[in-house]
């Protein structure tokens, strides 16, 4: 019995054993077949979103964005922007902005949005004009400069023609001897202390003629060396020719006499306004004392040649040295003082310093796959007066590319990537428009911007193209350049004359400059670490001019650009073809069109250059380059390696291609330091940076740079030694930390 309930047992646990196993398998038959329909779908919705997210740009855009463009409306636009004066802060600023916003929303794009900022602005006082004098002994004048270029051409006259001043001077008077101190450099005050030692300059009117350094710098200068009054003037040996013959506007492109540089004194490393540091001046924003701002102690007031002549001919003192004649018909003389010693200088300075609104135009473009990466186009909207070269033929040809992407987003295409097209609002007054916005929006900026690419001028002359970047972006530009015949020869390429006008004597490419801090690449470049690019067709250098003749005066007018610089509008359309294909690019590209190699060949260039200046001094206290020579190793491996990586890519991987191209976005990034310069806080680039003597040059390592400058003349010897040795490091520190953005994963 016993037995027969262990088989009756035995046999129902082998029923229930078979159908567990039965049903195990019909589990696992279930599961597998699942997993081979959920990975069929898998695959096919992979290979789906990865056949945009891969799929290499089309050749055929590229020709038609650039065929689409054409001279005829850029002349057009550059005429609607040059009809009227449009300094920032007027209200025919606020009417440009909008005149922009309304073009780009009937060009077709996703938005165009308005964004205003309340700054402080300046402006020459209409009721009370600015007067620089030669008085009398008793006080009569004897001689009153203009305060407004002559008429040369009625139909460039206009009511709102801002008279000649220089923004944010101090509104005071002065009164006293004059000293000619050349272009009022650093330099230039060690000669005069050398060359005429008993020249005291506390208590001088200064007058210095403009060009080889930012305006602001020249008064800085004086100003910490004891002048109560500065005069700046364009000499004809820098905005003239040689040529006796040669004419001047309206017969050519040569500043007449009368003609005077308006400009800002806006020298403080934080660009925008002065005064929200490193904030947006926006309604709520606590704004500081204008006392506490960083703007001039002395008045400051720009004349023309023919009145400057007045007042150097009569200079007494010491023939200056022969570096310091320029191209007035005269023997130039130090003073102080005239020949006449009952004689001296007077200004009373009315500019005043106000808060306005000013304007920005963002218009934007969604990319289809990548709609959070933004390649960033920009230039800015307003000028002293007509401004058709600076900024209005860089506007004119934005617009002109703007028209060119629309006709694409209207035919069905869209970018890998979102672009946004700026137009910045007062620019001429230290970059304020472009800083405020990205002091808004820093966060996402930071994160997001691939590049910043600007026009500030797009022509100021017909010789070759120049190019400021940032070496991630040179062999874009050299493949944008040789994509667009050059209007001097169509036979040849926009890179082609480049490299034969200007060459890189260190390698066989067309030359790239650093960025300065002349436009709205700065905050971009040196806030937050966004790769930028400044492009401009330009004239020759054999020239010798500070400039285009006619920089920030009333003769910078339509008739001037289509009559002198460049009349057909071809060179405008050489530089917009090479913007817009520019811009195509890294919108486009699946790997962006960044190269490691050549920052490495940048970094080497200047660290040689560091050797050569400051190399042995260094040694002398116990001070190296090995540190910065073994992170460069490091940093020229990872570049390479990186490249070598990115060139055997399978292109298939939507995820890969998204992490090495944020690799790519970090390499400019890894060179921000958040503390800053040392006294230029602000300015956080530790390879690149405006020099801190002439804001419109460019400074490589500026932290060692400028604890070098002068370094024997400092009374604390250990301190400032201390402050090289900390940058030596903090060179080191971010040479390897960079490398390590470029490593395959690994810290």
């Amino acid at each position: 019995m016993s037995y027969g309930r262990v088989d009756g047992s035995v046999s129902k646990t082998r029923v229930c054993i078979f159908a567990i196993v039965l049903m195990s398998i019909g589990i696992c038959i279930g599961i597998l077949l699942g997993y081979l329909i959920g990975y069929s779908v898998h695959s096919e919705s992979t290979n789906e979103s990865c056949g945009a997210a891969c799929n290499e740009p089309d050749d055929d855009i590229s020709k038609r964005l650039m065929s689409s463009m054409n001279t005829a409306n850029i002349r057009h636009y550059l005429s609607v922007l040059t009809e009227n004066p449009h300094l920032a802060g007027t209200s025919a600023d606020k009417y440009t902005a909008e005149y922009i916003q309304s073009t780009w929303l009937e060009q077709g794009f996703d938005s165009a949005d308005i964004h205003s900022y309340d700054v402080l602005l300046s402006y020459p006082d209409e009721d009370n004009p600015n007067l620089v004098q030669i008085l009398n002994d008793d006080d009569t004048v004897n001689y009153t400069c203009s305060d407004m270029e002559e008429s040369l051409r009625p139909e460039d006259e206009h009511p709102e023609m801002v008279k000649q001043f220089n923004a944010y001077s101090a509104a005071k008077m002065a009164k006293g001897d004059l000293v000619y101190v050349n272009y009022a450099r650093v330099s230039d005050f060690d000669t005069l202390e050398s060359v005429a030692p008993h020249v005291n300059l506390t208590g001088k009117i200064l007058i210095a003629r403009y060009g080889r350094l930012f305006r602001g710098n020249k008064v800085l200068n004086a100003q910490n060396r004891g002048a109560i009054g500065m005069i700046l003037y364009s000499d004809p040996a820098d905005y003239g020719s040689n040529d006796d013959n040669a004419k001047e506007y309206p017969d050519d492109w040569w500043l007449p006499g009368t003609g005077a540089q308006r400009g800002n004194l806006h020298v403080s490393d934080y660009k925008g306004d002065v005064l929200t540091p490193g904030y947006p001046a926006n309604s709520y924003m606590v704004r500081i004392d204008e006392e506490d701002s960083p703007l001039p102690d002395i008045p400051v007031q720009p004349i023309g040649y023919d009145d400057a002549l007045i007042f150097l001919r009569e200079l007494g003192g010491d023939i200056a040295p022969e570096s310091w004649q320029g191209g007035l018909n005269i023997s130039y003389r130090i003073g102080p003082g005239f020949t006449n010693p009952n004689r001296s200088v007077q200004m009373d300075i009315h500019t005043s310093r106000e808060r306005r609104l000013t304007y920005n135009t963002i218009g934007f473009i969604r990319g289809q796959v990548e709609p959070d990466r933004y390649v960033i186009v920009g230039n800015h909207h307003d000028a002293w007066i007509y401004g058709s070269v600076d900024p209005s033929s860089g506007t004119a040809s934005m617009l002109e590319i703007s028209n060119a992407f629309g006709l694409l987003l209207k035919d069905g295409w869209r970018p890998r990537r979102s672009i946004i097209f700026c137009s910045w609002g007062a620019e001429e007054y230290g970059l304020i428009g472009s800083t405020e916005w990205v002091e808004e929006f820093v966060k996402n900026l930071g994160a997001r911007s691939i590049a910043y690419l600007n026009v500030d001028q797009s022509v100021n002359g017909d010789w070759y193209m120049r190019a400021k970047a940032s070496p991630l972006l040179f062999q874009a530009i050299f493949s944008a350049a040789k994509k667009v015949d050059d209007p001097s020869d169509p036979s040849k390429s926009v890179y082609d004359v480049w490299l034969e006008r200007n060459p890189d004597f260190l390698n066989p490419v067309p030359y790239v400059s650093n960025l300065g801090s002349g436009s709205d690449f700065a905050p971009f470049m040196y806030r937050i670490g966004v790769p930028g690019a400044d492009i401009r067709y330009t004239y020759s250098r054999s020239l010798g001019i500070s400039s285009y003749p006619a920089y920030h005066s009333a003769y910078e007018t339509l008739y001037l650009m289509e009559t002198y610089i460049d009349p057909g509008f071809k060179y405008h359309l050489a530089v917009s073809r090479v913007w817009a294909e520019l811009t195509r690019d890294i919108a486009e590209a699946i790997i962006i069109p960044f190269n490691c190699n050549d920052y490495t060949s940048r970094l080497v260039e200047s660290i040689d250059k560091l050797k050569k200046d400051y190399e042995t001094d260094m040694a002398q206290h116990g001070i190296t380059f090995s540190d910065i020579d073994s992170a460069m190793i490091n940093f020229t491996n990872a570049a390479r390696d990186l490249h070598v990586r990115i060139d055997g890519m399978i292109k298939n991987d939507a995820m890969a291609i998204r992490a090495v191209n944020d690799q790519l976005m970090n390499v400019e990034r890894a060179f921000i330091d958040p503390l800053g310069l040392p006294d230029r806080k602000f300015l956080r680039h530790i390879v690149f940076a405006p020099s801190s003597t002439n804001s419109y040059s460019s400074a490589t390592f500026p932290g060692i740079v400028d604890a070098m400058f002068k370094i024997d003349e400092d009374s604390d010897q250990d301190g400032r030694w201390k402050v090289v040795e900390e940058q030596m490091s903090v060179a080191a520190f971010t040479i390897q930390s960079a490398s390590t953005t470029m490593a395959d994963y690994q810290m």
